[in-house]
């Protein structure tokens, strides 16, 4: 039978199948940071074991880290243990750590891809949920618990069943305005959020074909929101050109031999999947969320489904949008804004600010917004300045932050205070995801940027229509 992408990676990374039980399985890259590698380095010390194979863990600080005045101590002494705790444990075991202020600090999903730690074929694990970012690069990638940080430190395996195999479709031309993270949203909200469950999900067709590195990684980071173990997209010759010279890559005659296995990463043609999905391009527009996970999304120009179209509990349903405070039917244009937060390991790239940039040049940030801009790494924010970028913004009224998770999940001082309305380029609108009564919209940097500029949730085509006329 003819392979999936999926089965021959996983294939190849197996040490020893269990009967009736999980794969033990090798994993290439473990990547660590402050929040869930403490206890699991407890767990090591408790048991006078080494890090098996230090070479292939990373450990960066983001989570609890600040994103203002990050030379000065940290004051929450939860994060500040953290931090410490993190550069203590990797000093003693010989891991690269890369803390506040390093050259390659960043959000752990950015900076493995940015520094080619990241590569195709590669099996990839740390204790975050949004690990499955780095199958862009068709790698098998996903996020573990404490007690598995513990075990891959320990053994550099996991215990770990197959998921069964999906492959979702898209083919066509994208519309105007509409971004990878508009199709991640869609599909979420077509899907549900647990309608992949318990698959590994192949993103195939022209649109993925057609996006950059950078809008693949979106893509994938958002699979764990419908249910998915994770996502992945075959190597091309984008992916080669994006690798190719990153400190970590192979090189010489190592990268000729690693591009013969990794030509060989795709889909054979009669390949069998245990699900397959087909979406038309034409189909989406640019997307917003309304409610309290993010397959509550809509297009931008639709109002508020009412709860008898929606599938599920009509409870559950008005519940979510009490917590928003939205009416079934109402348009979700307009409706006013308080905080703008473009950042995290879903849209914290340097596309994701040109973007953001592109609509705000000339215009001016509105009086009643709050805006956090955040670079996904440092290497992000010394383009955002070397492009010109950072002119742009501050002529708009805009500052840059420093790098790090920010605003995405509340773990640090940048939390959207009780009862206001965030449109954020992050990945969950749980309820309290962005702080304690927090509403968070998730949407495009093309959507948080008109939303910036005007107050209120705009679609950003009419802003980029205005700029194609003038």
């Amino acid at each position: 039978m003819s392979n999936t992408l999926f089965d021959k990676v996983w294939d190849a990374h197996v040490v020893k199948k269990i009967n009736n039980g999980p794969d033990v399985f090798f994993i290439d890259r473990h990547l660590v940071h402050e929040v869930t590698s403490p206890v699991a380095f407890l767990g090591l010390k408790n048991r006078s074991i080494p890090v098996l194979y230090p070479e292939r863990t990373f450990a960066t600080a983001d989570h609890n880290t600040p994103t203002i005045n990050q030379h000065l101590p940290v004051a929450d002494p939860l994060s500040a243990n953290q931090l410490e705790a993190l550069e203590k444990n990797a000093t003693e075991h010989g891991i690269p750590y890369w803390g506040l202020g390093h050259e390659k600090n960043g959000i752990v999903h950015v900076i493995g891809p940015e520094n080619g730690i990241t590569l195709p074929g590669a099996t990839i694990v740390c204790g975050d949920s949004h690990t499955s970012t780095h199958g862009a690069f068709g790698a098998i990638a996903f996020g573990i618990g404490t007690s598995e940080v513990e075990m891959v430190l320990a053994t550099q395996c996991i215990m770990q069943p197959k998921p069964k195999s999906m492959r979702i479709n898209i083919n066509g031309e994208l519309s105007f305005g509409v971004t990878p993270k508009d199709v991640a949203l869609y599909i979420i909200s077509k899907l549900t959020t647990s309608g992949a469950t318990g698959y590994f999900v192949e993103y195939a067709g022209e649109v993925f074909r057609n996006m950059s590195m950078e809008g693949r990684m979106t893509v994938c980071n958002l699979s764990i929101e419908m249910g998915a173990r994770g996502g992945m997209i075959a190597p091309d010759e984008k992916t080669f050109e994006y690798i190719k010279g990153r400190e970590f890559t192979p090189k010489g005659e190592a990268w000729n031999k690693a591009m013969d296995y990794w030509q060989t990463l795709y889909s054979e043609d009669n390949a069998e999947f245990d699900k397959e999905l087909t979406f038309d391009a034409a189909d989406i527009e640019p997307m917003i969320t309304y409610g309290t996970n993010p397959g509550m999304g809509t297009g931008i120009s639709n109002g508020i489904p009412t709860a008898e179209t929606m599938e599920g509990g009509v409870a559950t349903y008005r519940k979510s949008l009490a917590y928003m405070d939205f009416n079934e039917g109402d348009d979700i244009k307009g409706k006013p804004i308080d905080f703008v937060f473009l950042g995290s390991c879903t849209n914290g790239r340097i596309e994701d600010f040109r973007a953001f940039a592109s609509i705000v040049k000339g215009r001016k940030k509105a009086d009643n917004v709050t805006a956090w801009l955040v670079p996904g790494s440092h290497k992000v924010e010394d383009a955002i300045k070397e492009e010109g970028i950072l002119d742009i913004l501050h002529e708009a009224g805009f500052q840059l932050r420093e790098p790090g998770c920010s605003a995405c999940l509340a773990m640090n001082d940048d939390k959207i205070p009780a009862g206001k309305y965030a449109v954020s380029t992050s990945n969950r609108n749980f309820e309290g995801r962005q702080g304690p009564g927090a509403r968070t919209l998730l949407a495009s940097p093309l959507v948080a940027a008109a939303a910036a500029v005007t107050g209120k949730v705009t679609d950003p085509r009419e802003l980029m229509e205005e700029m194609v006329v003038g």
